[in-house]
């Protein structure tokens, strides 16, 4: 057995270190603890994430701790499935008739390879969600994990750590969901109708599968639409008008933004009988495969045109290779860990959309990448002229800490601290969402703390700063 194996087969307290992420160097080190300290305890912000309004609306105890922990996160899975588990071990059903493993084989997989994440932002986030959400004090490891399993499945049964007393004792002040433009929103409305319920929680409209013209599913998407909103989506300017019914249904039920995943942030704004020509070549499959990607980006210049008139802010989550391995695909589905980032340019594609709405007064966009090469070449720049744009957090595989602290040390340069968007937890997993902004806290704490000791700001500033990623810029950002 290997010396890092071996090491985490005893019992190993649980504690992570008060000053974890802050700087090395003392006097940084303490200037980045006051200004943590003068931020940790704000209200949570959180413009975009994945957790399910159904959680909140029936408010029932979650069962175990690998159903909360382990199989809906694909950080962790992804991982695991390197190291040669199954996700069928990990808790996932299959196309195929394989049967998922039961919790308890869940979580032993998952402890019994807790030192492969040694290292990684999962490993800090998932510790921080045992010990300061879960109060767990021992490390996962292969001899603790029927031990740990038994003592969250107890934990989890009180009251104290239901779905609607977690959120309150997270301090979230707003929380963003990410819901199909098809969706009834039943679950918002139950949320909002309820007495003995005081949180906001508020939908986010995500269209990509109607906007995806190269895609399988998509003449089967655009029934769902036009079942969902009664409007006919046989034509161009019927799908148009389908998304604006849909949107305008969203923004009746709290929506201050729409959110797309689309492969590439590149837009097209052909005429509209072209448009129509386009669309109706497609649905006869008549249409090239680079037309049916064209129709997808005049799809999206809709959607940009729509933002610039009905206020919901744009955001863009682009630059990822969806489904990287089809064999995982075919039997999993989507969002089971194998996607994969790619080479990204924001410089070209953005300006078709931002020479008509890079000044308009009611447009405002948030873009995110996956490609850090472009924060400082292309992003900054342009977040650094246009008053519409925003730059968003650092996402997915980039919202790890040294990543954070890259981004920052690359746009604030050129474009400052308020030409960003604050934080996104980006998460499906509801108990990580005051670990990740934790993490995000003091990291920004610590690259403000290098400022100040280079005496390029003072520490109230710095202060005032560090404010306003938390609270003010995701607000402004995303109009919550």
């Amino acid at each position: 057995m290997d010396g890092v194996t071996a090491s985490t087969t005893a019992r190993t307290p649980l504690s992570p270190h008060p000053d974890r992420l802050f700087p090395v160097d003392p006097t940084q080190r303490a200037i980045a603890r006051r200004l943590y300290d003068s931020v940790r305890d704000l209200p949570l912000i959180s413009p975009h994430g994945h957790v399910d309004p159904a959680l909140l609306a029936a408010d029932e105890p979650f069962t175990d701790p690998a159903s909360l922990l382990v199989t809906p996160d694909h950080y962790v899975t992804r991982l695991l499935h390197a190291h040669g588990k199954s996700l069928n071990e990990l808790g996932l059903g299959d196309g195929d008739g394989a049967l998922a493993a039961k919790p308890r084989e869940v979580w032993r997989a998952f402890c019994s390879h807790w030192h492969h994440f040694l290292g990684t932002a999962s490993r800090q986030w998932i510790e921080a969600e045992l010990h300061d959400v879960l109060g767990v004090r021992t490390q996962p490891s292969e001899a603790t994990a029927d031990e740990l399993y038994d003592e969250l499945v107890d934990k989890l049964a009180q009251p104290e750590l239901r779905p609607r007393a977690l959120f309150e004792s997270f301090n979230i002040e707003v929380l963003a969901t990410t819901d199909d433009p098809a969706d009834d929103l039943r679950h918002h409305q139950a949320l909002a109708a309820d007495p003995d319920w005081s949180g906001r929680v508020v939908p986010t409209f995500r269209p990509d599968r109607y906007l995806d013209a190269a895609g399988q599913d998509w003449q089967r998407a655009l029934e769902q639409l036009a079942q969902a909103g009664g409007v006919d989506t046989d034509s161009y300017q019927g799908l148009v008008r389908a998304l604006e019914a849909r949107r305008d249904h969203f923004r009746a039920h709290g929506a201050t933004a729409t959110d797309h995943g689309a492969p590439s942030p590149e837009m097209a704004f052909l005429p509209a009988d072209e448009a129509s020509r386009l669309f109706d070549s497609v649905r006869r499959g008549t249409a090239t495969s680079e037309e049916a990607r064209l129709l997808s980006r005049q799809l999206l210049g809709e959607c940009a045109r729509m933002s610039s008139e009905d206020g919901l802010v744009m955001a863009l989550h682009t630059g990822s290779c969806r489904n990287h391995h089809s064999p995982t695909f075919s039997r999993y589905g989507a969002d089971t860990g194998h996607d994969i980032p790619v080479r990204a340019e924001f410089t070209r594609a953005l300006r078709p959309m931002l020479e008509r709405f890079g000044t308009h007064p009611r447009f405002q966009s948030v873009v995110f990448t996956l490609d850090e090469t472009v924060f400082s070449r292309e992003l900054a720049p342009l977040a650094g002229f246009y008053p519409t744009l925003y730059l968003g957090a650092p996402w997915w595989f980039l919202d790890a800490p040294r990543a954070m602290r890259r981004f920052r040390d690359a746009v604030t340069e050129t474009a400052g601290f308020h030409r960003t968007a604050g934080f996104v937890d980006d998460t499906r997993g509801f108990c990580s969402i005051p670990a990740r902004h934790d993490t995000a806290r003091r990291v920004d704490a610590g690259h403000l703390a290098s400022l100040v000791a280079e005496h390029v700001m003072s520490e109230e500033d710095a202060a005032a700063v560090l404010h306003d990623l938390n609270d003010a810029l995701p607000r402004k950002a995303f109009r919550l």
